[in-house]
């Protein structure tokens, strides 16, 4: 017969009071104004980050910056920033630089969509809006955050929000639908290139979460098909992006989480 000899928890069975902690840690939050970018930038500022909120809305900015700044025990930071100009992106990351000292996390979140239009109608300036603003500010803000992570030689974690838009045909939507397929395949090259430099990329895929692309508030009765038989909120999106930016997750590179509340699972099931 086996006995079982009980020798106490290991220091690994152990709960890490600093568990999921960002203590001297210095993000970037493009789309921080309003929804999933704003619940990010709470969760990580609650975990001690120095983080800085991006978004083109003063208004927004202002208000996520106060809100955030009452989550923990970080810092909450404002910067205007036209996220799909070279020029601006460039000068928003010196400027968060120049703050905070460094820049440890980058969450590329903002995003815009064209709706309502098929190809037949879509203006070429909207899918030029939709690219540059969803896709092309993801490059930009790698590109020279990446630098920044580089030059450290710290390491770092870039965590890119897709979309189920991106794994499926959308009959309202064609600019963004590409731009999130895009932000896929994008982030497991960007995974591929900066591995060597200990940085790691992920991506994360919501479904409807919170008030709609583009807009401050959700409308009453939106309708939603998942598995769980409710709608996710910014905090479920946030918490798996803190998963993905913090030491737990060490080993985790190049991979897309879906955070849809088995949305995906439910198409499938028509």
């Amino acid at each position: 017969m086996w006995r079982f000899r009980w020798h106490g928890l290991s220091s690994a069975c152990l709960r890490q009071e600093d568990e999921l902690k960002f203590e001297g840690k210095v993000a970037i939050i493009t789309g921080a104004g309003r929804n999933v970018g704003e619940a990010i930038a709470c969760s990580l500022v609650a975990e001690g980050a120095k983080v800085a909120l991006i978004d083109n809305s003063p208004e927004r900015l202002k208000r996520a910056v106060e809100t955030a700044s009452q989550s923990g025990l970080g810092i909450a930071k404002g910067f205007s920033c036209d996220v799909s100009s070279s020029k601006d992106v460039q000068q928003m990351v010196s400027q968060v630089i120049e703050t905070f000292g460094g820049v440890h996390m980058l969450v590329n979140n903002v995003a815009v969509t064209d709706r309502g239009v098929n190809v037949l109608d879509l203006e070429e300036s909207e899918w030029d809006r939709v690219l540059n603003i969803t896709l092309k500010s993801l490059f930009l803000c790698t590109k020279y955050a990446g630098r920044q992570m580089v030059a450290q030689n710290e390491g770092g974690a870039i965590v890119n929000i897709g979309s189920t838009s991106g794994f499926h045909a959308r009959g309202n939507a064609t600019a963004y639908s590409a731009a999130k397929a895009a932000v896929l395949h994008v982030t497991r090259s960007i995974a591929l290139q900066l591995g060597q430099f200990n940085i790691r990329v992920n991506s994360v895929s919501p479904n409807k979460v919170g008030s709609p692309v583009g807009m401050d508030e959700e409308p009453p009765g939106r309708p939603r098909k998942n598995v769980l038989g409710r709608g996710a909120v910014p905090e479920d999106i946030a918490n798996a992006v803190l998963f993905l930016l913090s030491d737990k997750a060490s080993f985790v590179t190049g991979i897309d989480v879906l955070v849809d509340g088995g949305a995906t699972v439910a198409m499938a099931m028509d």
